[in-house]
């Protein structure tokens, strides 16, 4: 058998999240409906990060094992000739599979995510389902300085969805960065991995501070009481984008280079 890992890019708009459901209407049904199309045999796929319903991917990462052998242009051509316009295989490469070969999930040490907020008065059409929309002014600056208390090893559980089922609810957050471009202000964030709703609940409550409603000292605070009943509710999923994965150098993964990873559309219009 053979493991192959793929890049894979998606609008995640048109789709009810990564994991297969019984209605079948997920990115991860619509990708193994096309590699059963393009290989003539059913493949199940693994993901290095399963993302909600409406949240898009630039560089979500997944491997299969089969005994076909193809080219790894052959994999992102003949697969993405079965895929929706929402759905595209970017890169495919072989790696070395077994217990010790590599794994999309567990092979993977640092992921990124970013949310867009369209921060204007009025809502904007060209933003729907591409970005989240506050219509109170933000200042950035306070979100930034105070998303800085959420840095390194800590527990999350302030920012857990209630059906998490994670072991554990520590997480390494290695960086957090507010940016604001005009009407958008931008959340990076990166750490070792996320937890359910993680991403969406700690912007939410950035919102909170960036809208003057709490001090920068209040995300910290909610972090420490590992309450998520303080903490502020859900945010859309709109404007959250799986950016990046990133793999130890072993693996020799096609990673593309880091502007590949960054929005694919201006943020000033």
């Amino acid at each position: 058998m053979r493991r192959i890992a793929l890049g894979l890019q998606y609008d995640g708009t048109p789709w009810q999240g990564w994991q297969t459901q019984p209605h079948r209407q997920t990115v991860q049904d619509r990708l193994e409906q096309a590699l059963d199309k393009f290989c003539q045999c059913a493949l199940i796929t693994t993901c290095a990060g399963r993302t909600d319903a409406g949240v898009h991917a630039l560089g979500q990462v997944v491997h299969l094992d089969t005994s076909i052998e193809r080219e790894p242009f052959s994999w992102v051509r003949g697969v993405n000739a079965f895929l929706p316009a929402s759905i595209a295989v970017r890169w495919a490469t072989e790696v070395a599979g077994g217990d010790e070969g590599f794994h999309a999930r567990f092979s993977a040490v640092v992921r990124t995510y970013h949310y867009v907020i369209y921060n204007h008065p009025v809502r904007s059409p060209l933003w729907a389902g591409r970005a989240g929309w506050v219509f109170r002014p933000l200042d950035a600056d306070a979100m930034h300085a105070s998303a800085q208390a959420l840095l390194g090893e800590q527990d999350f559980s302030a920012f857990r969805a209630a059906e998490c089922q994670a072991a554990s609810p520590r997480r390494t957050m290695y960086s957090v960065a507010v940016s604001r471009q005009r009407d958008t202000v931008i959340v990076t964030l990166r750490a070792n991995a996320f937890l359910q709703h993680m991403v969406r609940n700690i912007v939410g409550s950035l919102i909170q501070v960036g809208t003057g409603n709490r001090p920068q000292a209040w995300v910290g605070e909610l972090l420490t009481s590992r309450d998520r009943e303080l903490a502020a509710p859900t945010f859309s999923p709109d404007g959250l984008y799986l950016a990046k994965v990133d793999y130890d150098a072993r693996w020799g993964l096609p990673q593309e280079n880091e502007s590949s990873h960054t929005l694919p559309f201006s943020l000033s219009f």
